[in-house]
């Protein structure tokens, strides 16, 4: 009777989890194919590649600047708001939330004003611009979030997506704006989307009030937040990087195509990232649960395996249509993308692995293994990029993200006991095994044999222990 009764209850939040990824995946694959689009268009009516080389700059130096001038503050207020025990708990969440936001905006707006009255940076205004916008759509979409409205979180993304796609066609195709109206799409697109849907939420009005004091609750906002910025910094050093090598070392035309392979690759992130966003919400709540190290092993291991696939079926399919998805200025990074896949992968593992420093609210363990992978990031980044060009910083990414792995893994254990099926050992071999064909195939038909073959394969021969396990009815749909 106990058995049943646990296996009712693994059932129930595997199924749980699953919906959850489903809306996620809605949201997040419908942005990310209009997002894909775009990469065709832009690199058909941004001939130059060093002008999106620079532009690929730009939105790295964003994507650093973002959780200083957000205070992580997504982070924050989704974790503190998910747990809410009260209407006015989240009204002074949701209030402090939004007034630390608008004073860091304005703080933002004043230094960029102080650096481009010394220094000449092109197109600065637009950078601070989709700075501010990113920012409000970060944290604004998390705040909604939190407060249980997933499908609004979804839904801005996907709204945002469709501006980005509309007001592209209108500012970089029919009024040929080049980079400028890259830039204004994106800014646009994302104001308009938060917008739209806080114009049917009205969370503003319902949570929201300048009169609402919330000093207990903003120290434990920014305790929780703080130690998450040297972390988003190391974050950069490890991920982002890589362009300003590349940009150093071997030119912004080599950076724009680079971005490129990089762009593609974030289709396989975003797959990643819908597992990431329903396991934060699974984790967080199953944590106190009494078979807590059984459940969160089973998904680990279920997790990989569906990655494996992912990671080959998704190169492969990539290949064998890339000539007719990028111009042939741009050509040359369909080499880069097998290794980056790979990197992609190791790097969605160690942010499994993230859930317990957050289960715990405690982030400020989360510094010593992203400071020692972005340490060896930079020193290998040095080391390497001289010898082996781009090449040099993929293995690089590979080497830095398993670092992570490897360090989170064994720090986990104060939070959870993670065990993983011997039969995994396959399904890994076999992904990476098929850079070979990925390099020697030069046929259309080749590649198609080598991913169908690789891919019935792994799923023959998964093991057991994850066909029975949470995802027991998840693996069995895509098994057959």
């Amino acid at each position: 009777m106990t058995e049943s009764i646990g296996n009712r209850k693994e059932q129930s939040r595997a199924t749980k989890m699953i919906k959850s990824m489903g809306i996620y995946a809605i949201g997040n694959l419908g942005s990310k194919v209009i997002t894909f689009l775009m990469v065709p268009l832009y690199t058909h009516y941004v001939e130059n590649t060093a002008d999106f080389g620079y532009y690929d700059i730009c939105l790295t130096v964003v994507f650093l600047l973002i959780p200083f001038v957000t205070l992580q503050l997504r982070d924050g207020a989704f974790r503190f708001l998910l747990d809410s025990p009260s209407l006015a708990h989240r009204q002074k969440v949701v209030s402090t939330t939004y007034k630390i936001l608008g004073s860091t905006l304005l703080l933002s707006a004043v230094i960029t004003f102080g650096v481009a009255t010394i220094f000449s940076v092109p197109y600065i205004w637009y950078v601070l611009a989709l700075l501010l916008a990113m920012s409000i759509q970060e944290v604004v979409s998390q705040v909604f979030r939190g407060l249980g409205n997933t499908k609004a979180f979804v839904s801005v993304g996907i709204i945002s997506a469709f501006f980005i796609g509309l007001l592209s066609l209108v500012f970089v195709v029919w009024m040929g704006m080049g980079i400028k109206g890259v830039f204004v799409a994106n800014i646009l697109a994302r104001l308009l989307a938060i917008i739209a849907v806080e114009l049917r939420l009205q969370t503003l009005r319902h949570y929201f009030s300048i009169k609402i004091s919330g000093k207990g609750i903003a120290l434990d906002i920014i305790k929780y937040t703080l130690p998450l910025l040297p972390g988003s910094l190391c974050w950069w050093l490890t991920g982002s990087s890589d362009r300003w090598f590349i940009q150093e070392y071997l030119g912004l035309e080599v950076n724009g195509v680079y971005a490129v392979a990089i762009r593609f690759l974030g289709i396989l992130q975003t797959l990643a990232l819908i597992f990431y966003q329903a396991w934060q919400e699974t984790a967080i709540l199953q944590y106190h649960s009494a078979d807590r190290d059984k459940f969160f092993s089973q998904v680990l291991n279920c997790y990989i395996f569906i990655i494996c696939l992912l990671v080959v079926g998704f190169t492969f399919a990539l290949k064998m249509c890339y000539s007719w998805l990028v111009s042939p200025n741009y050509q040359g990074s369909l080499s880069y993308i097998f290794p980056l896949a790979i990197s992609s992968a190791i790097f969605s593992i160690s942010a499994y692995f993230d859930m317990g420093y957050q289960c715990a609210k405690d982030t400020k363990r989360t510094l010593p293994a992203i400071m020692l992978s972005a340490g060896v990031n930079v020193v290998l980044n040095f080391l390497l990029i001289g010898k082996f060009g781009v090449y040099g910083v993929i293995a690089t990414l590979i080497i830095s993200y398993s670092v992570l792995v490897i360090y989170r893994w064994i720090d986990s254990k104060r939070y959870f006991t993670i065990t993983l099926v011997p039969g995994l050992l396959l399904p890994i071999g076999i992904t990476l095994l098929m850079a070979v064909p990925f390099y020697c195939c030069t046929a259309i038909w080749q590649d198609a044999l080598a991913m169908v073959g690789a891919l019935t394969l792994m799923v023959a021969s998964c093991p057991s222990a994850i066909k029975q396990g949470a995802f027991a009815k998840f693996i069995t749909k895509f098994g057959k």
